[in-house]
């Protein structure tokens, strides 16, 4: 399957601004199962310059400042890719086998694996996060399945609720709420697992929704969105589980990058001085392409 992703944030200042920088998570990877046939960053204003690198955890980040007086600025980021078909997880060893790998002295565990054990700024190590995933860690179950029993009652025992969280909202409120937004249950997924000594990683990326049959798609319609990557042992790795619609990752999950927490790959951050009050409006636009039939 390929697409075409649109994603458009806008910023509109009350007073002239003299300056602004901003550090942009926004360019899809390059995966076995993913390929980026290409990409675009277009900013209005345009800047000087516009820098690109891979960051820490391997996603591409860039950075650009406009250093002249402006009232608001666009950031557009342009995307084609191609996505295959994710067989899913063959058998899966028990999940205390995998906790005592990691656990294990070293050369048995690698830090990109290792690094993901432990509290990051949004997701602390909780107490009741570890009972609440207990229910789903039985003894002796293949890790694979724990995790997906842990998906299905998250996306079962919370409620999709946009206005019961904020970005930074406490992950020990958003659990007691039982409500929240992708961002939420990725971290609350995050949290269970972290708790219990197995390491798991924040997914960025998009979906591509479907509309009602007989109605078309609405363009700029669709969302970012975040799941959670857990380590299932040595012959399985890293697997995705999205709890927000209690699914697998498919060929419908469009990765652009992974981290600790939701600040490792927020789409876009930054600062500016002045400006008075600022809106900041977000569209993102996934559309499936035809892809032509070989001859």
């Amino acid at each position: 399957m390929q697409y075409r992703i649109t994603h458009t944030t806008k910023f509109q200042y009350a007073d002239p601004a003299p300056v602004c920088s901003n550090l942009v998570h926004l360019a899809p990877r390059h995966l076995p199962w993913q390929k980026v046939l290409e990409f675009r960053l277009l900013v209005h204003p345009d800047p000087k310059q516009i820098s690109s690198r891979p960051d820490y955890f391997g996603n591409q980040v860039s950075y650009f400042a406009i250093a002249h007086a402006h009232r608001g600025v666009t950031i557009s980021a342009h995307s084609h890719i191609e996505v295959q078909a994710i067989e899913p997880p063959i058998a899966s060893p028990p999940w205390e086998r995998v906790v005592r790998e990691i656990q294990a002295p070293r050369p048995r565990w690698n830090l990109d694996t290792y690094q993901y054990l432990f509290p990051s700024r949004h997701v602390p190590l909780l107490a009741e996060l570890r009972e609440y995933a207990l229910a789903s860690f039985l003894e002796g179950r293949p890790i694979g399945e724990a995790v997906a029993d842990l998906m299905h009652r998250i996306h079962q025992d919370f409620n999709y609720d946009p206005t019961a969280t904020l970005v930074h909202t406490p992950l020990s409120e958003a659990f007691e709420k039982r409500a929240g937004v992708c961002q939420d249950f990725a971290h609350v997924g995050i949290g269970c697992l972290r708790a219990l000594g197995i390491p798991a990683r924040y997914v960025s990326g998009y979906l591509r929704t479907n509309p009602p049959p007989g109605k078309p798609r609405l363009v700029g319609a669709d969302a970012s969105h975040a799941w959670f990557a857990a380590y299932c042992g040595q012959e399985l790795g890293w697997v995705d589980f999205d709890p927000t619609n209690d699914l697998l990752l498919s060929i419908d999950h469009i990765t652009s990058g992974w981290g600790r927490d939701y600040d490792d790959v927020c789409p876009v951050q930054g600062l500016v001085i002045g400006g008075g009050q600022h809106v900041m409006s977000v569209s993102v636009d996934v559309e499936p392409l035809e892809i032509p039939a070989e001859p």
